[in-house]
């Protein structure tokens, strides 16, 4: 009897731990995703350039702003984005890692389930960090030359030519492999908090590559676009969630390249 109740405490235990780890989740994601309307409703327009299309105002300082503000309100706007879109395929990783870790009750997993997901987010920050002096860069090189800002339409389609080209090959069926598997198989793991972060850079490392290809499609459509936010936000959780993810990868590639002539 004391077995049988052990046992089923421990049952409810997990239940009741999964419960949390929701509802924490989707409150983070409802935050996320009303924070990254705003953002995105604050640096709307651009600036109309030669060949028919708008600079966005992403890679711009606001008028009075030091180039250090400007930076951190990039790097704050992309987490914030990155975890709008990243969550809904993340959350089922994040509940299976809490389930793995050897602590009995959910207080004690609360730290090293959020250390995990600071890791997982540390690697995408990292990537802005890189994206923006590349941005600022190339924005600057279009408002200087002409005849470069009237080639952006055609570079864009190649970018998207190439990502969608990306989605296709064996090097993203592998990746997406991977993420997949780090995501699901996860064997029990130790709540220190070394094992936690270093669970969380793995996991980020395996997701940005896997999602380079639509990360970039994403750079060259607008950083800062919704709709093609939602888009890309649908693929990489369907990628991640679907029984046939290489079939959806493709499918998102071929939907790539149609744009990159259009």
């Amino acid at each position: 009897m004391a077995a049988g109740h052990s046992g089923y405490d421990g049952t409810m235990n997990t239940i009741n731990s999964y419960r949390v780890g929701l509802k924490r989740d989707w409150a983070f994601r409802i935050a996320s995703a009303a924070t990254t309307i705003y953002g995105d409703r604050c640096m709307s327009g651009g600036m109309a350039m030669s060949g028919g299309w708008t600079m966005s105002m992403a890679w711009m300082r606001m008028q009075d702003q030091s180039w250090l503000a400007a930076i951190f309100s990039f790097m704050g706007m992309w987490v914030v984005m990155m975890a709008a879109m990243m969550l809904p395929a993340l959350v089922p990783a994040r509940l299976r890692y809490r389930a793995s870790l050897r602590v009995p009750g959910t207080v004690h997993l609360n730290a090293p389930t959020a250390l995990a997901g600071a890791g997982y987010f540390f690697v995408w920050a990292l990537l802005g960090a890189v994206v923006y002096p590349v941005g600022v860069i190339v924005t600057n090189a279009e408002m200087h030359w002409s005849t470069l800002a009237r080639s952006v339409p055609v570079i864009t389609g190649a970018v998207l030519l190439f990502a969608g080209g990306l989605q296709l090959t064996a090097w993203k069926a592998r990746q997406l492999c991977r993420c997949r598997n780090e995501a699901n198989c996860v064997s029990m793991l130790s709540a220190d908090a070394r094992t936690a972060w270093r669970h969380g850079l793995r996991l980020g490392m395996h997701c940005l590559l896997c999602c380079l290809g639509l990360m970039m499609a994403l750079l060259v459509t607008g950083v800062m676009n919704l709709s093609a936010m939602a888009l890309i936000t649908i693929a990489i959780t369907v990628e991640r969630l679907a029984p046939s993810p290489t079939l959806v990868a493709r499918a998102a590639g071929v939907v790539m390249i149609v744009a990159a002539f259009w």
